[in-house]
């Protein structure tokens, strides 16, 4: 099989870079023809690479792309997702190579969605390809490909629950995270949940000169950052009354074993380039982005932000809020909670409205699955190594929905790494990570089907 993969690089990069071309960002209502155009794209792919019954799935958004082959009713079943959209690439003027032309530096692939998830959703398809080609498909397979993912998967319940014979399986592959290192492979077992807000705070009806009227009108950028200073107590914890009441406190021993997985604190601000850490009080680093909850603000603007100096005092501003949730929090009740409590704390002064956008449960992942196991022993095969079980900081919201409505597991073995700056400005993904992911889905089905 690997000699079909060396035959075939060349070509397979190729693909993947067609495919990296298409801007697809779901978010901004000016790409959605190329959002529908790399749906037929994958859709083509797919039929390319084997796949039967291929079929792009209109919803009310965007579509998704749904194959199968189908060798043996009696054999097990894997259901791969992945999606085909991508971030926003802005700030466009901070990409040293523009987003949608691909390029290879130091061996990484930059542009927008090479690691999340075009190259990590690909990787199934040619994995695929890799096996029909080679006649060692050893059970069944289906695809669903969505283009919501990045705004938070909208249609793709509905389609679920209108599709659940269709979609029947015995696990989910999911192609959507990291590992530790490319010398240490791990598998995610815990994901954290999400609830996204944005908030508008209203001062006087209309700008105002600041001259004029500063010091006796409240300005509601400067509420507004005392409103979101005041959401953290000196120790970083999150001041909104209830927010842990139903978070899942990870025993000493799971901390312990966390605390094994290899991490080096001053590699990591090199990285990043800073000179200190910051996070919740008696939480390590690997801690903060895993298990506990977290509040950031993800945008904030309002007032003049143009060239040169306008003295103004604005009638609005706004901001985006995202919580990232552990076990046992509902993003619904912790959205409610927000809401309530962001109203309470704004002066009389201005007026706050609260619109939420979209979120997703926490999921925690078995290890004794045979799902799990599979992929664990597929691991072993091509990096050599036996994978460390890690709980991860990201959100994907759909693993426990499937669970919830098909009654399936999923394991979630990514291939990216934390470094590869997904959702930021030269997001890039190893073509080591590329190849070894399409060298190891199919021992991931071997053991699959024989466990």
């Amino acid at each position: 099989m690997n000699n079909y993969l060396e035959a075939n690089k060349d070509r397979m990069l190729e693909e993947l870079f067609t495919l990296l071309r298409i801007p697809s960002v779901s978010a901004d209502p000016a790409f959605s023809e190329h959002v529908f155009a790399t749906a037929e794209f994958v859709k083509e792919q797919l039929i390319k690479a084997g796949a039967d019954k291929v079929e792009v799935c209109q919803t009310a958004g965007f579509p998704i792309v749904y194959g199968e082959k189908i060798i043996d009713p009696s054999k097990p079943t894997v259901l791969c997702y992945g999606h085909y959209d991508v971030q926003p690439a802005d700030p466009i003027d901070l990409w040293d190579s523009p987003p949608f032309e691909p390029v290879i530096k130091d061996g990484k692939i930059y542009a927008r969605g090479s690691a999340d998830d075009k190259g990590q959703m690909y990787m199934q398809v040619k994995a695929f390809e890799m096996m029909m080609q080679n006649n060692s498909l050893p059970c069944n397979v289906k695809f669903m490909i969505e283009g919501e993912e990045e705004v938070g998967s909208t249609n793709l319940e509905i389609f679920v629950k209108a599709n659940k014979e269709r979609l029947k399986s015995d696990a989910v592959l999911i192609c959507d995270t990291s590992m530790i290192a490319n010398d240490c492979p791990s598998i995610t077992t815990g994901l954290r949940g999400l609830s996204y807000l944005e908030v508008e705070v209203t001062g006087p009806n209309r700008d105002l000169h600041s001259g004029v009227y500063g010091g006796a009108v409240a300005n509601p950028i400067n509420i507004l950052c005392d409103m979101i200073s005041s959401l953290h107590d000196e120790n970083r914890r999150i001041t909104i009354p209830g927010f842990y009441d139903k978070v899942d406190e990870v025993s000493a021993a799971e901390r312990e074993a966390m605390a094994k997985a290899p991490f080096s604190i001053d590699d990591y601000k090199a990285h990043l380039d800073i000179n200190d850490v910051l996070g919740e009080e008696g939480y390590s680093t690997i801690e903060r982005v895993s298990i506990r909850p977290t509040l950031d603000v993800n945008g904030i603007w309002g007032g003049y932000i143009g060239q040169g100096a306008k003295t103004v005092l604005p009638s609005k501003a706004y901001a985006k809020i995202s919580m990232r949730l552990v076990p046992n929090q509902s993003h619904e009740e912790i959205t409610a909670l927000f809401e309530a409590h962001f109203k309470k704390i704004a002066p009389a002064s201005v007026k706050v409205k609260v619109t939420p956008h979209h979120g997703g449960e926490p999921a925690v992942t078995p290890t004794d699955s045979k799902a799990y196991k599979a992929a664990e022993k597929a691991m072993e095969v091509t990096f050599g190594k036996t994978p460390i079980p890690l709980r991860t900081g990201g959100s994907i919201p759909i693993v426990t929905m499937f669970e919830r409505e098909l009654n399936t597991k999923s394991v979630l073995m990514g291939f990216g790494l934390d470094s590869d700056a997904i959702h930021s400005p030269n997001e890039h993904y190893g073509v080591f990570n590329y190849f070894k992911g399409i060298e190891t889905i199919p021992q991931f089905f071997h053991y699959f089907s024989i466990l």
